[in-house]
């Protein structure tokens, strides 16, 4: 069978070029239509935006107590903690322009530390443990501190082999009953546990107390059918415990009592009595270990703190690089399918042009209108994901999403995926070794096994017996008025006296002074050493407590063994995926390629009629899709470039990324994040936002 075509004559071309030119017009309106909402237009030129005024984020030192001088009350006033600031800071202002913010991955990286409420949360856990270092000092138990990872930004899962990101130890929840809480399968609840400390605050207490007291009487040898007597009593105590285990207590008591009974010898009766009191701990409870417990757990804590601040900074960004890298995709993927309905439509008018001439069988538009539908439906699914996804990034680039402005703003990414020619070749050894060396997991791990290590001395001290040395010194004296004559000699009676204390020898007066000076001239002194031993019999309790924590500690060197071997598969995993993925991208390339060759092959072919409409439509599906896969395999290749530098804990180096500006959320040197480039068809009249300097994006000069 032979086909027939007709001859070209000069009407048929001008015919032939109408048709082209009407088809041309109406693919590119339609391509305007599709491109409105979704291909970002070319920003205006205009003067680069005025620097961020970088937010200002206090973190005070809460581990240092407030000084009582000159303000005397100010220890025992309460502090005012700042309410959160929810607003957004104003990098994010400089970004935007008419309406769209462009963004590029470093800033969405800087806007993170600056915004995102999952390291708002951790960044109040660093001054939760400088309250616990400061308890500490004072000898009381600690409350312990949250180590824990906050991952509550929806959006960009985080970690390998499918395990939960941040889930070392830490080891720092403890109760003050030593009754604590254990995480991945270990058991803390010896942690902490040991003698009793004594206050190394100084505690002064007083009592100021008047009393009037009348009572009858019911005996026939009263005096005084109602005896009445006033007593002032002031007395005032001093207590402070010392490191090493020792305790201090100096009393200082004094009463004044009057009264109307004719037998009293001295009314008023002045009464002062002091005692200077030390306490040595022997056995249970000596030295600095047991005493200090507290201080040096705190301490290890604060250190976990900072470890633990600094692995939720690599995890919120490496969350925020995996939704960066799903909005470029979301991005590219509305193009591809733009460009693949654009192609179908230009396919459906040609197949009902050439179906009107008879040159194609009516079944072939069917076949066109059908593909044209597959890809609106495979569009609109592109255009919501990518709603999505510029809906996640602005949460988690901001503490506030409330802003109409923001809400309603578009996000332009300006940065794309670059992989590099060669792939640098580093030994697996070498990476692992990095990996034990920076891995924040680990380091929480051992500064926890530091820590039950002391806990565990302290236990062993708690088997002994109590045996505590004490030494004590004291006074007393008397004072008053004499209110009895001297009975005559040789008789006795009990309205008069026989003998009087010494201070009333050679007078009937002795005021409140002269009753303090007998407190030190050894007039009536009180004086003495002893021991106080305390031995429990079986001493099960102790026994238990001791071996438990030893098992505990064991436990803990067992976690951190089993750490390190997730650590070596972690980084081994990420390795293979970076190597999986850069072959994928090879591989999806080339797929492109053939795909876009066979398309312009069966193209010409279609000229001379040597093919179908619909084999076209099928190599157009195939660009399509061949497209689509390299844009994920991009997409894939990015995130596990990422992984790897979270496995090995060298995400922040690489991305250049400073501590210092995370903890005060204030973003001074922009990060740069590798393996990246600017978009080249976001903006070709003048640099876009994402190629300004730091000093334009929001960082000081």
């Amino acid at each position: 069978m032979s086909l027939s075509l007709p001859r070209m004559t000069a009407t048929n071309c001008r015919a032939v070029l109408l048709w082209t030119a009407l088809a041309i017009l109406a693919c590119v309106q339609s391509s305007r239509l599709l491109c409105a909402q979704d291909v970002p237009a070319a920003p205006t030129p205009q003067a680069a935006p005025p620097p961020a005024q970088p937010q200002q984020v206090h973190l005070q030192d809460y581990s240092k107590p407030r000084s009582a001088f000159p303000h005397f009350l100010q220890p025992y006033q309460s502090q005012e903690v700042a309410q959160p600031n929810l607003a957004n800071a104003p990098r994010i202002d400089s970004l935007m322009r008419d309406g769209k913010v462009y963004l590029s991955i470093d800033d969405a990286v800087a806007l993170a530390l600056e915004n995102n409420l999952d390291i708002d949360i951790a960044r109040y856990n660093l001054n939760i443990a400088d309250t616990d270092y400061l308890r500490a000092k004072s000898g009381a138990s600690i409350l312990g501190v949250n180590a824990g990872i906050v991952q509550n930004t929806p959006g960009g899962g985080v970690g390998g082999l499918g395990g939960t990101v941040g889930s070392g130890t830490g080891g720092t929840t403890v109760a003050p009953s030593g009754v604590g809480t254990g995480t991945n399968g270990l058991v803390s609840s010896t942690l902490g546990i040991g003698s009793t400390i004594t206050s190394f605050d100084p505690i002064v207490t007083s009592t100021l107390q008047l009393d009037k007291n009348d009572s009858e009487s019911v005996s026939s040898l009263a005096p005084v059918p109602i005896l009445a007597q006033n007593t002032y009593t002031a007395n005032f105590a001093y207590t402070q415990g010392f490191q090493w285990g020792t305790a201090l207590s100096v009393g200082f008591n004094n009463t004044h009592v009057t009264t109307n009974s004719p037998t009293s010898l001295l009314t008023p009766d002045l009464a002062s009595n002091f005692q200077f009191r030390i306490t040595q701990n022997l056995l249970q409870g000596f030295g600095s270990l047991p005493n200090l417990r507290f201080v040096h757990i705190a301490k290890n804590n604060r250190e976990i703190s900072d470890v633990a601040f600094r692995l939720q900074i690599i995890t919120t960004v490496d969350q925020i690089e995996d939704m960066y890298w799903d909005l470029v995709y979301a991005y590219e993927n509305v193009r591809v399918q733009q460009e693949a309905l654009t192609y179908a439509q230009k396919a459906l008018t040609d197949t009902k042009q050439q179906a009107q001439v008879g040159t194609v069988p009516p079944i072939q538009v069917v076949s066109a209108q059908s593909t044209v539908s597959t890809d609106e439906q495979n569009l609109i699914l592109a255009q919501n994901n990518l709603e999505l996804e510029k809906l996640l990034v602005k949460n988690a680039l901001s503490r506030s999403i409330e802003d109409p402005v923001l809400a309603e703003a578009d996000v332009i990414p300006t940065s794309t995926m670059q992989v590099p020619q060669e792939e640098a070749v580093v030994p697996i050894q070498e990476l692992i070794n990095e990996a034990l060396a920076h891995r924040a997991e680990l380091v929480e791990s051992r500064i926890d096994l530091n820590s039950r290590d002391l806990s565990s001395k302290a236990v062993r001290n708690a088997m002994l017996p109590t045996l505590d040395a004490f030494a004590y010194y004291g006074g007393s004296g008397v004072g008053g008025n004499v209110a009895l004559p001297a009975c005559p000699a040789g008789t006795a009676s009990p309205t008069c006296f026989t003998t009087v204390p010494p201070p009333f020898q050679t007078t009937n007066t002795v005021g409140y002074g002269g009753t303090l000076k007998q407190l030190v001239n050894s007039t009536a002194p009180d004086k003495g050493i002893g021991l106080t031993l305390s031995i429990p019999l079986r001493n099960r309790e102790a026994q238990a407590n001791q071996v438990r924590a030893e098992l505990e500690y064991r436990q803990a060197q067992v976690r951190l063994h089993q750490l390190e071997n997730q650590v070596r598969i972690e980084v081994r995993n990420a390795q293979f995926d970076v190597k999986q993925n850069r072959a994928s991208v090879q591989a999806a390339q080339y797929a492109v390629d053939f795909a876009r060759q066979t398309l312009d092959a069966d193209q010409q072919k279609l000229k001379v009629g040597l093919t179908t409409t619909t084999a076209i439509l099928q190599d157009a599906s195939v660009l399509t899709t061949s497209e689509s896969n390299l844009v994920s395999a991009k997409a894939a290749y990015e995130k596990s470039r990422v992984e790897l530098d979270r496995a090995t804990g060298l995400l922040l180096d690489h991305s250049g990324i400073d501590i210092a500006d995370a903890t005060r959320g204030q973003v001074t040197h922009l990060p740069k994040v590798p393996y990246v480039e600017p978009r080249q068809d976001l903006n070709p009249a003048g640099p876009s936002p994402s190629s300004q300097s730091p000093q334009s994006s929001g960082g000081q000069p």
